[in-house]
């Protein structure tokens, strides 16, 4: 049982920082799909929660002295603004996961005003949906007998 928490535990840990360790540790580990989903989604939930409601804390108390002025638009903040002009908050919610990390889908949506609330929400169901199907699709890879000698 201490076994199972550790390993729970890491994949968790990793789950923090980036959303597609959860899945293949997951399945790796020899998780059900409600299991992997669940460490998935509670790990991104989590840096989600943090940096939404602790963001604003750090902005204000924490300010960094820059010498030199950054670029205003790079091309990575330019591709941001396309995204959140084409879709709005369910676009960067629904591709935090895949492009994002946990944390810079957050930032990225704090930064444009987004309430808490509706952060949450999105970021949720964002989750839930890509753990489902890369939860899925890792088990349905791994039925390929070539894929699994692979993998295990």
């Amino acid at each position: 049982m201490s076994e199972y928490l550790i390993t729970f535990a890491g994949i968790y840990f990793l789950c923090l920082f980036k959303f597609i360790a959860g899945p293949l540790l997951g399945a790796a580990a020899g998780y059900s799909l409600l299991e992997i989903v669940l460490v998935t989604v509670s790990g991104m939930m989590t840096s989600v929660l943090l940096f939404t409601f602790l963001g604003e804390w750090i902005k204000k108390n924490w300010t960094i002295i820059i010498k030199k002025k950054p670029k205003r638009f790079s091309k990575k903040t330019r591709n941001i603004i396309k995204i959140w002009k084409k879709f709005g908050v369910w676009g960067i919610a629904f591709l935090t996961p895949v492009i994002f990390t946990p944390i810079g889908g957050t930032v990225i949506l704090t930064s444009f005003g987004i309430g808490k609330r509706k952060i949450l929400l999105t970021m949720f169901l964002s989750a839930l949906f890509w753990s489902l199907l890369f939860g899925l699709s890792i088990d349905e890879l791994l039925k390929i007998p070539f894929l699994r000698n692979l993998w295990l």
